[in-house]
C-alpha cells in the first residue's frame, strides 16, 4: 500500500466550505453519522403512513360528489365487497340466505361502516351472479384513506374464511389499494436486497478498489434513509403515496453512485497529477463539485415539475425526488470529499481487479492499458496523451497530467476514436440515430389512458381473485358504476323523468333510482356499457353531465374520475413541461454560455425519452411479453405514469448531459478546437456515463421486478431510457449533432455571452474570457457573428 500523502491545509485555495470539510473532515463525518441515526429514527414507519391513491383531482366534480354523497348516502359509494360463495346450492338456498344476511346485519353494526346492502336486502340482480352461485355484500367505510385501512384491517378476519354454508372473500377499490400498499413494500424490500450487493459488484468492476466502490454505496443508503425522514415529515401535512419510496430508492442509488463516481474519479485524477490529498480534494471540489450541484439541481427541477399538478399521487414523487436529489447532492460534496480526505491514496486500496490480473500472461497489462478504469479513475490520459488524431487541451485543466501510477496513458482513448469516427461521419450518424429513436417511438402514438384498478395486482392477490370473479361473472360491475348526485328541490314525477332521460342515453346499459336523503338530495346509479373506465363510459360521462334537468346534477364513478384526472392534466402539463425547458435553457446557457447548446440539450433529452414511451404501449398496452413479464395488459395506460416516467427520465439524461457538457467545455475554453473538445469529453466521461447508467439501470430493473404493474412500468421504463441515453444519445447523437453545429454551437449574441462571464457557471478554475473560445482572449461580438454567417455560408 502506497504512503498517504497529505498537506496540511492553507487558508488560500477553495471557498470556506471546501475548507472546513477538508480541515474537519472527522467532525463531519460525525455529524454526519448522527444525522443518519436520527433519520433512521425519524423514518421509521413512514410506509404505514402513505396512501396508495391519489389520482384524482381534488378539485374536480367527482371528488366533490363523492364526498357529498359518502356523507349522504354511503350506501351509493360501496369500497368494501364481501363476495359470498354458496356453492351448488345457490344464494337463494334458505340456510345460504340465512347466513348471508346475519353476516351483513354484522357488518352493518360495526363502528366505521356505513351504508350496508346486499343482494339478500334489496334483491338487485347486480349484486347476484349470474351462475347463482354467489352473491355481494356492499358497504363503504367511511373516512381518510388511512383510517378506512385501519377499520378493513381489524374486521377483514372476522369476515374472511368459511361461515357454515358459505365461504366469503373480500374485494373492493378499499381493500385493492390496502393490498396493493402491502405488496409495494415487500416488493420494494427486495428490490432493495437485490440492487444493493449488484450495485456493489458493479461499482468494484468500476473501480477496481473495494474501498471506493463503497463510498457511493454510502452516500446513496444516507440518501435513501434522510429522504424517509423527510417524507415522514411531510405526512404530517399532506397525503404522500406508498409509490414514492420506489423512486426514493432508485434516485437515492443511482444518483448518489453518479455523483460519487463523477468526484471520485476526479480525485483520483488529481492524486494521479501528482497533487497531495488536500489539494486533489479542493481542486475536485471546485471543479468536479460544481457540476454535481449544477446536475442535481436540473434533476431537481425537472421533478419539482409535478408539483403544478393537483394529483398527489404525482406530488408525492415530488417531494420523494427533490429530497433525494438534494441530500444525494450534499452527501456527495460533503461526506465524500471528508472521506477522500481521510483516506489520501488509500482510496485505491484494496484493488480486486489486481488480485484476478495476478498469474496471466504479460499481455494482461495491455489489456489493463487498454480497458482501464471504466470510470476514469487515477490513470486517465492526459489531454496531451491522446490517441493518433485526438487532439486535447494542451493547457488541461489541474489534474489532467499523465498518469503516474503505471496505468496506461491511453484509458478512454476507445472513446475518444468512436467519438472521431461518429464526427467524420456525423450526417450519416445523426440521420440514421434520429430515425431509429423515431421509429422506436412510433407506438406512442396509440397510446389509450386509463385508470389504474385491481389488475395491477398479481392474478393471486386476494383482492384481484374477487374483483376478477365480480368482472367476469356478475351482470355489470358492483361498485364500478356511476353515480349522478341531484341537489335541489323535485317532484317524484320530475326525478323518474330524470331517470327515463339517463336511461335512453347511448351507451347507458340501465339506470335505477332515485334513493333520497331528507329535502333536496337524490342519487341515482348508471350502469354503463362495456368496461368500467372504457371509451363508452368515458363518453356516457360527458352526456350525463350535459342532460337536461330541474336541480344541479354532478356525476362521480371511476369513468368521471379518469375524465377529470385527464382533464386536470391536460390543463397543467404545458406549465410543467414550460418549467423544464426554461430552467434547463438557462442552467445549460449557466454551464456553456452558449444559446444552441441549451437547445440541442432539451431536443437531444427528448428525443433519448422516444424508445421508453415507445415500449410503454407496445409492451404494457399491448400486451406483448406480459407473460415473461408476469402482468396483465389492461390495455390502456394509467393516465399519471406518462407525465411521471417523462420527469423522472429527463431529468436523468440532463444529469448525465451535464457530466458531458462540462468536460467538452473546459476543453473549448482551453484551446478553442471545437471537434477536439467534443472528443476530450467523450473520452473522459463516456466510461463513467456508461457505467453510471449500467448501475442505475440495475437499480431500476430491481425496481421494475414488483408484483405491481405501475411499479414494474416505471422501473423497467425508466432503465431502457437511461440506457438509450448514454448508449445511443451521449455516444453517437450528441457528436454527431455538435460536429454539424461546429462552432457555431457555442455562439450567443454579446449581451449573453457577457452575463454569463459574470454570473456563468464553469468547471475549471478561472472562469473563461469573452475570447477563450479560440484562446486569444480577443473575440468580438463582431466575429462570433462573423463565424455564424461563415457556417451557414458553408452549409
Amino acid at each position: 500500500m502506497s504512503e498517504v500523502k497529505k498537506t496540511a491545509p492553507r487558508g488560500g485555495g477553495g471557498g470556506g466550505w471546501t475548507r472546513f470539510v477538508t480541515a474537519r473532515p472527522r467532525l463531519t463525518l460525525l455529524v454526519a453519522l448522527v444525522l443518519t441515526a436520527l433519520a433512521v429514527l425519524a423514518g421509521g414507519g413512514v410506509a404505514d403512513r402513505m396512501g396508495s391513491g391519489g389520482w384524482e383531482d381534488p378539485a374536480a366534480e367527482s371528488t366533490y360528489a363523492t364526498k357529498a354523497l359518502e356523507s349522504r348516502f354511503p350506501g351509493s359509494q360501496p369500497n368494501v365487497l364481501l363476495l359470498v360463495d354458496a356453492g351448488a346450492p345457490g344464494v337463494d338456498a334458505p340456510a345460504a340466505a340465512a347466513e348471508a344476511r346475519r353476516l351483513a346485519e354484522r357488518l352493518d353494526a360495526e363502528p366505521g361502516v356505513d351504508g350496508v346492502g346486499s343482494y339478500w336486502s334489496t334483491g338487485s340482480p347486480a349484486l347476484r351472479s349470474e351462475d347463482g352461485r354467489q352473491g355481494v355484500i356492499a358497504a363503504r367505510i367511511a373516512g381518510e384513506e388511512k383510517d378506512a385501512a385501519a377499520v378493513l384491517d381489524r374486521i377483514a378476519p372476522a369476515y374472511r374464511g368459511t361461515h357454515g354454508p358459505v365461504e366469503v372473500s373480500l374485494g373492493g377499490e378499499l381493500a385493492v389499494r390496502h393490498e396493493m400498499q402491502t405488496v409495494i413494500q415487500e416488493d420494494l424490500l427486495r428490490a432493495e436486497l437485490i440492487a444493493l450487493p449488484l450495485t456493489l459488484v458493479l461499482l468494484v468492476m468500476v473501480f477496481g478498489s473495494a474501498v471506493a466502490a463503497l463510498l457511493p454505496l454510502g452516500v446513496g443508503i444516507v440518501a435513501i434513509l434522510g429522504t424517509n425522514a423527510v417524507l415522514r415529515g411531510i405526512t404530517e401535512f399532506t397525503d404522500v403515496s406508498v409509490f414514492a419510496q420506489n423512486l426514493t430508492t432508485a434516485l437515492g442509488l443511482g444518483l448518489a453512485i453518479d455523483y460519487a463516481l463523477f468526484v471520485v474519479r476526479r480525485y483520483r485524477e488529481e492524486l494521479a497529477a501528482g497533487a497531495d490529498t488536500y489539494a486533489a480534494v479542493r481542486t475536485t471540489l471546485r471543479t468536479a463539485g460544481r457540476t454535481v450541484l449544477f446536475s442535481a439541481l436540473t434533476v431537481a427541477v425537472s421533478l419539482a415539475a409535478m408539483l403544478v399538478f393537483p394529483q398527489y399521487f404525482l406530488r408525492s414523487f415530488a417531494y420523494a425526488g427533490i429530497a433525494v436529489v438534494l441530500l444525494a447532492a450534499t452527501a456527495a460534496l460533503t461526506l465524500l470529499p471528508a472521506a477522500l480526505v481521510l483516506l489520501g491514496d488509500r482510496v485505491n486500496a484494496l484493488d480486486l481487479r489486481r488480485l484476478l490480473r495476478r498469474g496471466r500472461a504479460p499481455r494482461g497489462a495491455t489489456t489493463e492499458a487498454a480497458g482501464g478504469d471504466t470510470a476514469g479513475s487515477a490513470g486517465e490520459g492526459s489531454p496531451r496523451d491522446s490517441s493518433p488524431g485526438e487532439g486535447s487541451p494542451r493547457d488541461s485543466s489541474p489534474g489532467e497530467g499523465s498518469p503516474r501510477d503505471g496505468s496506461s496513458r491511453h484509458d478512454g482513448a476507445g472513446w475518444g476514436r468512436a467519438a472521431a469516427l461518429v464526427m467524420r461521419r456525423a450526417p450519416v450518424f445523426a440521420v440514421v440515430t434520429t430515425t431509429g429513436l423515431v421509429l422506436l417511438g412510433l407506438p406512442f402514438l396509440g397510446v389509450k389512458f386509463g385508470t389504474a384498478d385491481d389488475r395491477q395486482l398479481p392474478v393471486t392477490a386476494s383482492s384481484r381473485v374477487v374483483q376478477d370473479q365480480l368482472r367476469d361473472g356478475f351482470p355489470g360491475s358492483p361498485g364500478g358504476g356511476l353515480t349522478v348526485l341531484a341537489e335541489g328541490e323535485a317532484t317524484p314525477a320530475q326525478y323518474a323523468g330524470y331517470r327515463e332521460r339517463l336511461a335512453a342515453l347511448d351507451g347507458v346499459a340501465r339506470a335505477e333510482g332515485p334513493v333520497t336523503a331528507g329535502r333536496g338530495s337524490a342519487s341515482f346509479t348508471v350502469v354503463p356499457e362495456g368496461e368500467t373506465v372504457g371509451a363508452d363510459a368515458q363518453r356516457v360521462v360527458g352526456e350525463l353531465r350535459a342532460a337536461e334537468a330541474p336541480f344541479k346534477t354532478t356525476v362521480t364513478g371511476p369513468a368521471a374520475v379518469l375524465v377529470d384526472s385527464k382533464d386536470a392534466i391536460a390543463d397543467r402539463l404545458p406549465w410543467a413541461a414550460g418549467i423544464i425547458v426554461l430552467v434547463t435553457l438557462l442552467l445549460v446557457f449557466l454551464l456553456t454560455g452558449s444559446v444552441v447548446v441549451p437547445l440541442q440539450a432539451v431536443l437531444l433529452n427528448a428525443l433519448s425519452l422516444t424508445a421508453m414511451f415507445g415500449a410503454v404501449v407496445w409492451v404494457f398496452q399491448e400486451g406483448h411479453l406480459s407473460g415473461l413479464l408476469g402482468f396483465t395488459s389492461t390495455g390502456d395506460i394509467e393516465t399519471t405514469l406518462p407525465v411521471l416516467m417523462f420527469c423522472v427520465a429527463f431529468g436523468l439524461s440532463m444529469d448525465y448531459g451535464v457530466f458531458l457538457l462540462s468536460r467538452i467545455k473546459e476543453a473549448y475554453d482551453a484551446t478553442g478546437d471545437h471537434e477536439r473538445s467534443v472528443r476530450f469529453g467523450l473520452r473522459h466521461t463516456g466510461g463513467l456515463i456508461t457505467a453510471a447508467a449500467v448501475i442505475l439501470a440495475v437499480v431500476m430493473v430491481a425496481i421494475g421486478t414488483s408484483r405491481v404493474t405501475n411499479t414494474k412500468m416505471l422501473g423497467l421504463g425508466v432503465a431502457l431510457a437511461v440506457l438509450m441515453d448514454a448508449m445511443v444519445v451521449r455516444s453517437l447523437l450528441v457528436p454527431s449533432v455538435m460536429k454539424l453545429t461546429g462552432r457555431l454551437t457555442w455562439w450567443a449574441p454579446g449581451p449573453l455571452r457577457r452575463f454569463h462571464d459574470r454570473f456563468g457557471i464553469s468547471e475549471t478554475d478561472a472562469p473563461a474570457g469573452p475570447g477563450a473560445g479560440d484562446g486569444t482572449g480577443a473575440e468580438s461580438d463582431a466575429d462570433t457573428d462573423a463565424e455564424g454567417r461563415a457556417y451557414s455560408a458553408a452549409r
